[in-house]
């Protein structure tokens, strides 16, 4: 992706903010390798640790959102090698409903990732985390927070018009 495009947003030194919710035995253990191999990538991701990508709960993603999270990165074993026999396939059919979900909220499809990192790749977690930070920096800041609490004041002023309203004449209660 180039760098100065006309569609770039400035950020005012604007980091994104990303979790990332890694399998126990493949992506942790890929991103410790990445670690302790003093490879250089961006450090806007805070890795939660979890046994089996297949064992997030769909309430996890969209907390980290609702908590100020600019994107969130799901790891896990590729297809056939899970730890645990058929996690990352329960993943992936989480993965797919999440985005539709997501994307009915207005959350762009970059903001969410699912990707399979073996123990072995290093280097991929590291390719992987420092395109999404570059994909989510031309995008700009979510502030899902910010929305949240100009949603819950629209719903306050429209409960107060409703109970400022004279109560219409109802036949269900004669």
């Amino acid at each position: 992706m180039e760098t100065g495009t006309q569609n770039a947003v400035p950020t005012n030194g604007w980091e994104p903010r990303i979790v990332a919710f890694f399998c126990n035995w493949c992506t942790y253990t890929a991103a410790d390798l990445a670690g302790v191999s003093r490879m250089k990538y961006a450090p806007n991701t805070r890795v939660i640790r979890v046994m089996c990508s297949g064992r997030i709960d769909p309430q996890f993603i969209l907390d980290a959102f609702a908590k100020g999270a600019d994107g969130v990165l799901i790891g896990g074993c590729h297809p056939n090698d899970c730890h645990y026999a058929e996690g990352n396939y329960k993943m992936l059919r989480r993965f797919q409903l999440l985005k539709r979900m997501l994307a009915d909220m207005g959350i762009e499809e970059e903001r969410f990732r699912l990707e399979w990192i073996s123990a072995a790749e290093g280097e991929k977690v590291k390719s992987v985390t420092n395109d999404m930070v570059q994909k989510l920096k031309a995008i700009g800041p979510l502030g899902l927070p910010k929305k949240m609490q100009e949603w819950d004041k629209e719903i306050a002023e429209l409960q107060h018009a409703a109970a400022a309203q004279e109560p219409a004449a109802c036949a269900c209660s004669q």
